[in-house]
């Protein structure tokens, strides 16, 4: 295949992660072609290869997460861009972001204990945000009195965070305590433009300043 059918195959694929409103695996990416052009893995992952080389001057880039291949807004320019929409990126309780910090690091895990690190109740708001916005779901159910739900991250969190797999998530060597993991999960989430930001303008987001435990003190680490 020579240079020029490389070239073409990067612009269709460019072109149709542009439109996808959601990232985009190379299994999806290769559907695109009917069965007599459809190019080999191979030659798919170096139209890619090309295209992230492409947009290194751009404001945007090619990223591959859990779910696929995906272009979004460089960080850098997030500021800027984010003054198109009326709508402030919404902010989330240090409660709730604690809890999906507990959830990331310890799954699976219960609700239980996730309230015996952290010291006090966790918000039933709390739970339905994470599990409405797909970052967390049911596993199983510990084999225990009541056998209670136990909860992980999903692949949308994973593509939300930019990861292709829990081993991207900082080392807890690194981290001091849950406060510490909530800030940087704040700081992500207020950066996070993706290229069609309209999607999450909107969203109603009950917990995001009315947890129960939206003030209380931190009284417990993942240690």
């Amino acid at each position: 295949m020579n240079e020029e059918q490389i070239h073409r195959i990067q612009n269709i694929i460019e072109a149709a992660l542009l439109a996808a409103a959601k990232p985009l695996s190379l299994d999806q990416l290769r559907e695109l072609f009917g069965e007599d052009e459809r190019p080999a893995r191979q030659v798919m992952e170096h139209a890619l290869s090309q295209l992230e080389q492409a947009c290194e001057s751009r404001s945007y880039e090619l990223r591959k997460v859990a779910s696929g291949y995906r272009l979004q807004i460089r960080e850098d320019y997030a500021r800027w861009v984010g003054r198109l929409f009326e709508e402030k990126p919404q902010r989330y309780s240090r409660a709730l972001l604690e809890t999906l910090a507990l959830i990331a690091y310890r799954q699976p895990i219960t609700r239980g204990e996730i309230e015996d690190i952290r010291g006090v109740t966790v918000s039933s708001n709390i739970i339905r945000t994470l599990m409405e916005r797909e970052w967390v779901r049911v596993v199983g159910h510990k084999d225990v009195p009541g056998r209670p739900a136990m909860y992980a991250t999903t692949r949308q969190f994973l593509d939300y965070f930019n990861m292709k797999s829990l081993e991207q998530l900082p080392p807890l060597s690194e981290i001091r305590d849950l406060e510490e993991i909530g800030r940087e999960i704040e700081q992500k989430i207020q950066a996070e433009i993706p290229f069609d930001a309209s999607g999450d303008a909107n969203d109603d987001d009950r917990s995001a300043s009315g947890d129960d435990d939206h003030n209380e003190s931190i009284s417990g680490t993942l240690h």
